[in-house]
């Protein structure tokens, strides 16, 4: 196969830059590699600049360049979308210049990178908690920042992200028959979110775990577990008379009230 005289030139280059980095990385010239860390920035190569920094950071620490270093340090690990470790680096850089132009945009994007290391609602929300705590921080430290807004919504949508958390791992004891568990679990959802959108079907749920686990519960201790879902009932269709689970939440009623062999009729006319 005949090779064009132009992807032989392309060829030469390649291996000659990639000659010239290793030769650079090997140097003792500190200036030097200062100074290529800003051009390989400058050019898009963030990790060549990255891997130079981590050579000459610890010479310019408490220097004049140090803040400078440190600032592009953060940025390419953002560049390259590293949100672990540029959260860090930004949230060092905060903490370390206070005073600098750059310090407000650091400890932004530093929660920002907590934001973006927050997983989907089904896996540990760790991350998620920790991107909220960023942002709140944020807003104590800088309570006029005209990033205010966007921290407020990235909370509110970091906080219903946690209520899905909350809703599927109460419905997954429920989903599991597991129902002792299931209305722990379901309570302390609610507990926790009063307000969440799904309230309606976590309490039908609470209600339809404590009417199952009564039901299959051993004699000595049906009685007393008929009552505490038939307090549940009360409480269910005082708030949601008009409920969409109105047949199945009627359907727990009848066969409670049958078990405690209480009068559905007098009860009917009681709630009227």
């Amino acid at each position: 196969m005949k090779i064009r005289p132009i992807t032989l030139i392309f060829l030469a280059f390649i291996v000659t830059s990639c000659g010239e980095y290793e030769k650079l990385l090997k140097s003792t010239d500190t200036e030097l590699k200062k100074q290529k860390v800003f051009d390989y920035y400058d050019d898009g190569k963030y990790m060549k600049s990255i891997e130079l920094l981590s050579q000459i950071l610890p010479r310019y620490r408490a220097t004049d360049e140090a803040e400078q270093l440190n600032w592009i340090n953060a940025q390419a690990h953002y560049k390259i979308r590293d949100y672990m470790m540029a959260g860090t680096y930004y949230q060092n850089f905060a903490d370390t210049y206070p005073g600098s132009n750059n310090a407000e945009e650091a400890a932004y994007l530093s929660a920002l990178c907590d934001y973006y290391l927050s997983p989907r609602p089904e896996l540990d929300q760790a991350n998620t908690r920790k991107a909220i705590e960023s942002f709140t921080i944020f807003l104590q430290r800088y309570p006029t920042s005209t990033r205010g807004d966007d921290c407020k919504a990235r909370i509110l949508e970091l906080q219903e992200k946690l209520v899905e958390k909350s809703y599927l791992s109460a419905r997954l004891y429920y989903d599991l028959n597991q129902y002792r568990a299931a209305t722990v679990s379901l309570a302390n959802s609610l507990k926790e979110y009063p307000d969440t959108k799904y309230r309606e079907e976590l309490m039908y749920l609470k209600l339809d775990a404590l009417f199952l686990y009564a039901e299959r519960s051993v004699p000595e201790k049906q009685v007393e577990r008929y009552q505490t879902a038939l307090d549940e009932y009360y409480s269910f269709i005082e708030e949601f008379p008009q409920s969409k689970y109105s047949r199945d939440v009627k359907r727990i009623f009848d066969s409670t009230a049958k078990f405690l062999r209480i009068d559905t009729a007098v009860q009917q006319n009681v709630s009227n």
